[in-house]
């Protein structure tokens, strides 16, 4: 470490973010190490180490021989302006070296506000911000993550966008580095082969013309870059890496616990989720696999807490035994069991025993609107029913706090579907006095609303977003429309959401604005303490740039987006046959109930989609024929 951090650390908060250290950090010998690649997290210390994904690509690397991936987190503004100041580059936590000396930097992006980011640190590695300014000898920067499906507005300061999961398409890209190393390639010859690697995105390979509209006129590859992307999946979940042995935080974060991963994708199909199409097929694990990885990882680490974790974590098929079998070790080792992600119309008594066993406080469902009609329109295939029923057992339960989530600014939302939450909210009350077995505790039910972002790859996609003005009138209709005491209402803040919308369907030219915004003084954007929209709304005036150009504007169908050049798997010609059921709250069923030929299949090398399925249940089908 630099004596010179001995002087800062007293200074600073949690200096504990800035050490390195931790049990179960891996270090390598040097001497040993022909590839260095530092995993960076454009957040702090708390929020990157409660990653799962960073703790995966974490281990996935660090098993290759000669690959060392340390770790590296955006320091907390009071660090940094310690770093400018006694002139120390931002390091890796493991070795302490500077990571412009390394051959990739990594940034995991999981939210549009942390873009600004992106480039503070590359500027505190002392690095140009611009992939075109930075040198032979400067790291490949490199980026994943959901953001990363439209990486667009940051392809100015990206070498390559990793497109689906990275366990395998990461391993392929190291080796390909190597590769080029021996055989003497230049920076521009290693991306140009990086381009054929499927998953691997590199901007500066595709020339963007823009109409005389603002539209994108066309996306042409050179250097026989491939014309479409295909995200990378992982075949097998049992077989892939998981991190029972992981690093274990020297300070509080904010997921202090052991994270199970049941199956990635989800077979629900709600139309304004990116995640569950970004993220399709759906592949389980088997109850075997994650039993034994639940119980390892808590053995290794001494956690007292343990969650189930996954899109939908209830349409995992074998949820209650897997329970069962989790908590005869956790309620010995006296390790709580979380369910997050659970739907109102796939809980049972027989869950509810479970999150009692493991003493949950409270429990939360998303209907996501407060009406059937616009329920319909966005396929939640949750009813009223569903939510009030799975309430009665939630009480009957003994549970007395029950969390609803909304949003606000759906596509064909009315003012009867915001004033229904209201509703909604009062009848789960009503449940309660009906059905709890204490009533003397009193009920605390809380109704959280957001502000809806249309996403790239969903069926809203196309859609214009209210402007913050109707939104906050939406708020205020709400507030007044909630007369019940025991019901509290928290709503978020528009402005974050305004700029989310425009970055998450943006293309290149907000490159510009996002690094004036960053040159004024932009960081941590997503925390409301550094939040400025005055700070944007000037980055977009000084660069020629109308944000609602992005945001309060309807796409045809016939319009190039910035993101055609990439595909999920999933048919851009079903995104559109969906948004049009939307208009007639026309739902469609789940994959488990019918494969509607979304197209995500044809990413399975066996080209089953027969969600979810463990591998074994799909071999004894094939079998079975």
């Amino acid at each position: 470490m630099d004596p010179r951090l001995n002087r800062i650390l007293p200074r600073v908060q949690k200096p504990a973010r800035y050490t390195g250290g931790e049990y179960r950090e891996i270090q390598k010998d040097k001497r040993q190490v022909d590839l260095r690649f530092a995993l960076c997290f454009p957040d702090n210390y708390e929020i990157g180490m409660s990653n799962l994904g960073v703790r995966i690509l974490y281990g996935v690397m660090n098993n290759m021989d000669g690959v060392w991936c340390e770790r590296c987190f955006a320091p907390w503004p009071d660090m940094e302006a310690e770093m400018r100041q006694a002139g120390i580059p931002l390091y890796g936590l493991e070795s302490g070296d500077p990571i412009g000396t390394f051959d990739f930097i990594g940034f995991s992006l999981g939210y549009e506000m942390a873009y600004t980011n992106v480039l503070n640190m590359l500027d505190l590695a002392g690095l140009p911000v611009r992939a075109a300014e930075r040198g032979e000898d400067a790291p490949i920067v490199v980026a994943g993550g959901t953001c990363a499906y439209n990486g667009e507005p940051l392809a100015d300061f990206v070498d390559i966008f990793s497109l689906g999961e990275g366990e395998d398409v990461t391993v392929e890209m190291l080796e390909l580095y190597r590769k080029g190393r021996q055989l003497g390639w230049s920076k521009a010859e290693y991306l140009r082969h990086a381009a054929q690697i499927q998953g691997l995105y590199v901007p500066s390979l595709y020339d963007v013309t823009y109409h005389e509209d603002g539209t994108v006129s066309a996306i042409v590859p050179r250097d026989g870059a491939p014309e479409v992307i295909t995200k990378r999946i992982v075949q097998e979940l049992d077989d892939a890496y998981f991190p029972t042995d992981t690093i274990i935080p020297s300070t509080e974060i904010v997921h202090d616990r052991v994270m199970l991963e049941l199956f990635r994708g989800c077979i629900r199909g709600c139309r304004f989720c990116q995640a569950g199409f970004c993220y399709r097929p759906v592949r389980p694990k088997s109850r075997e696999v994650l039993v034994q990885q639940g119980i390892e990882a808590c053995r290794s680490s001494g956690y007292q807490e343990m969650t189930l974790s996954s899109l939908s974590s209830s349409d995992y098929r074998q949820l209650e035994p897997l329970c069962d079998e989790l908590l005869d070790y956790c309620g010995e080792k006296n390790i709580n069991l979380n369910l997050p992600s659970l739907r109102a119309d796939g809980f049972s008594m027989g869950i509810m025993e479970k999150l009692q066993r493991s003493r949950k406080s409270s429990i939360t469902f998303a209907p996501e609107a407060g009406t059937q009609r616009l329920r319909d329109a966005i396929n939640k295939n949750v009813t009223e029913d569903d939510l009030l029923q799975s309430c009665r057992t939630v009480f009957e339960g003994g549970c007395n706090a029950v969390k609803l989530y909304f949003m606000l600014g759906l596509p064909t939302e009315t003012d009867e579907d915001v004033v229904g939450i209201a509703e909604l909210a009062n009848k789960v009350y009503l449940t309660w006095r009906q059905y709890a077995v204490s009533r003397a505790r009193g009920i605390r039910i809380t109704v959280s609303t957001s502000f809806f972002v249309p996403k790239p790859f969903t069926h809203f996609q196309w859609e214009a977003q209210i402007s913050m003005e109707e939104y906050q009138r939406r708020v205020q209709l709400l507030r007044s429309s909630i007369t019940n005491k025991s019901i509290i209402y928290n709503w978020h803040d528009p402005d974050t959401s305004f700029l989310e919308a425009v970055f998450a369907r943006g293309d290149r030219r907000l490159g510009p604005v996002i690094e004036h915004a960053w040159r004024s003084g932009a960081k941590f954007d997503s925390w409301s303490e550094y939040f400025n929209l005055d700070r944007w709304m000037e980055a977009f005036g000084a660069c020629g740039v109308d944000p609602l150009f992005y945001t309060a504007r309807e796409r045809p169908y016939e319009e190039v987006l910035p993101w055609s050049h990439i595909s999920v798997g999933v048919r851009p010609a079903y995104f559109w046959r969906e948004r049009n059921q939307a208009y007639q709250s026309v739902i469609t069923p789940d994959c488990r109930v019918k494969c509607m030929g979304c197209g995500a299949d044809r990413l399975l090398a066996c080209g089953v989609c027969d969600a979810p399925l463990t591998r074994r249940e799909r071999e004894e089908a094939q079998a079975n024929g």
